[in-house]
């Protein structure tokens, strides 16, 4: 009994002290915290532009195969956003890089 009543005891003055949050200190302290979160999280990502950020991806890594005049370019050409939208993140075989795997991600998941 003893030994609870000391444990009470040090918890109550570190929460006293400030060595320790309380709930109600959490929630109080991080309020605005949460606002700003929130805030961050529902700000939209910028569009991915095909043309001027996808496209020079592709050419860099499937020219000259997947564009005009290219062996699999009438099955697969990469210079129309469609072929990438079905393709997905197949493509990921080939792009290794994380910025512009992330690029493709966000092109495939915005929205038309």
């Amino acid at each position: 009994m003893r030994i609870v009543l000391g444990l009470v005891a040090v918890g109550l003055l570190l929460v006293e002290s400030g060595g320790m949050a309380t709930p109600a200190r959490m929630t109080y302290a991080s309020s605005s915290e949460t606002v700003a979160v929130a805030s961050d999280s529902s700000a939209t990502k910028a569009r991915v532009d095909f043309d001027s950020q996808l496209k020079p991806i592709f050419k860099s890594k499937c020219m000259p195969c997947h564009f005009s005049g290219g062996q699999v370019y009438d099955k697969l050409p990469f210079d129309k956003p469609d072929t990438i939208k079905k393709l997905g993140t197949k493509l990921f075989t080939r792009i290794k890089d994380e910025h512009e795997r992330q690029l493709i991600q966000d092109f495939l998941t915005q929205s038309p």
